[in-house]
């Protein structure tokens, strides 16, 4: 059933491009939307490093004023007493519950101090308190001058020196950012001291990979939702294409016959006249006329028999080389006529197992095709052999030019490389159409191709 094939395989492209292209478009949204998370993590991670690079690698603490006497000096960046442990006694818990009063009110109001500057940043109040990062500082000759780490758990002094090292050779003054594992890091020069300055990202970068995964897994459903839809729809997309191109053939073949009675009885009709009013270069034109559409009439009630679903080829086995040579034959003479070169290479002994009269119809449009498209003084070559298991039938002719679109197209139906020379010919495009439907009936392959563009190469696989 050839043509519940082609559709098949239609159906099938179909599919294919349609779930190429929701792929496509859910990649490039996969992967904008990822990017765009990614980019917005480094810019606010920029944005802390730059905070921290202003403030010597610290948070603002708001200045000092309206720091109360009881809070420690010397921490409070950190808002933590180092010494709250220190001096406790279950004589002084009153004296210590008012000093603990009194920092928590301080923290409070420096919170409101902090949180202009930060909002000023598009930043959170909250940022100081949910940012673990170290600094890492060396001198002109590189050696490491101090080290940072006290807020950071994850990184002591030892490791901390090693990030910076490898941000240091990564980095420069013109580029002064970037990634070391899960840490961004800043490189500020002040003098002959450049700072190091690192971020934990950790759970910023966790985020997104755990959203990259997310959207996949939704990407992957939503595929296969479309495709499960695409496979339910294309059926019904197809059907009215496929019905219509059933009628088109029936309507082919019946007309195709119903021309065949009106066309006979015309000729007949010109061989009459001709009786009674002697020759005439009007009814030779008719009848050039009448048989040239008794062709076309005739090519295409094959063609669409060819493609009838219902068409069973009636194969049996007959000697292939013998049939090619006897048709080979009858094109030599009308080659010689034409002032063109005809050789033949046919491989004796080989049989085949097909309808012998549609490979005569193949081999005939053939070397038609080939002679009707040569120059005059060409060269027309047929050739038949065994390629391992396929047996490999050649034509092949020069021609005056030919290009690679024109080749994609040869098989098509009313398709000429040159319709200047149709009037000359007398081809209607159809024939090697006609050689791929046999060819196909034949579960066979047939290609052209042109290796200079000034010869053709017809080859067909059986």
């Amino acid at each position: 059933m050839e043509s519940s094939k082609m559709f098949k395989q239609l159906r099938a492209r179909f599919i294919v491009m349609t779930m190429i292209s929701v792929l496509g478009v859910l990649v490039i949204i996969m992967t904008a939307i990822n990017l765009l998370n990614y980019r917005k993590i480094i810019q606010d991670s920029d944005k802390i490093l730059s905070v921290l690079a202003e403030n010597k690698g610290r948070f603002p603490d708001g200045g000092d004023e309206g720091i109360p006497p009881e809070f420690p000096d010397g921490l409070r960046v950190e808002g933590r007493a180092a010494s709250e442990s220190e001096g406790t006694s279950d004589a002084g818990s009153e004296s210590s519950q008012d000093k603990t009063g009194n920092t928590q009110k301080w923290m409070k109001d420096r919170g409101k101090r902090d949180s202009g500057f930060f909002r000023q940043r598009g930043m959170s109040e909250e940022t100081p308190f949910e940012s673990r990062y170290f600094c890492v500082s060396f001198d002109e000759s590189g050696s490491v001058t101090s080290t940072d780490t006290q807020n950071i758990a994850a990184v002591d002094d030892d490791q901390a020196v090693e990030y910076a090292k490898t941000a240091l050779k990564k980095s420069s003054k013109a580029r002064a950012k970037g990634m070391v594992g899960q840490y961004r890091f800043l490189r500020v020069s002040e003098g002959e001291t450049t700072s190091i300055i690192f971020l934990d990202c950790s759970r910023s970068l966790a985020n997104v990979h755990s959203f990259l995964l997310a959207t996949i897994l939704v990407s992957l459903v939503g595929l296969a939702a479309v495709m499960l839809l695409v496979i339910l729809f294309s059926g019904r997309i197809m059907h009215p294409i496929q019905e219509s191109y059933e009628k088109q053939k029936r309507f082919i073949t019946d007309a195709g016959h119903e021309l065949k009675t009106p066309l006979t009885v015309i000729n007949a009709d010109l061989s009459v006249l001709e009786m009674d009013v002697g020759e005439s270069e009007w009814i030779d034109d008719a009848r050039l006329q009448t048989e040239r559409l008794t062709k076309l009439t005739n090519d295409l009630v094959y063609l669409s028999k060819m493609d009838e679903a219902q068409r069973r080829v009636e194969m049996i086995d007959f000697p292939l080389s013998d049939v090619v040579s006897e048709v080979s034959q009858s094109f030599r003479s009308r080659a010689i006529v034409e002032g063109k070169t005809f050789e033949s290479i046919i491989a004796p002994m080989i049989s085949y197992r097909g309808d012998e009269k549609a490979i005569r119809e193949l081999v005939s449009i053939l070397l038609d095709n080939a002679l009707k498209y040569s120059p005059a003084g060409g060269l027309i070559r047929i050739s038949l052999a065994l390629r391992g298991k396929a047996i490999e039938l050649q034509v092949r002719n020069t021609a005056e030019e030919i290009s690679q679109e024109s080749i994609s197209h040869l098989f098509d139906r009313f398709y000429r490389t040159d319709q200047s020379r149709s009037s000359e010919t007398g081809g209607f495009g159809l024939g090697l159409a006609i050689a791929r439907a046999v060819v196909s009936a034949h579960k066979g392959k047939i290609t052209a191709s042109s290796d200079d563009g000034r010869s053709l190469c017809i080859t067909v696989l059986l």
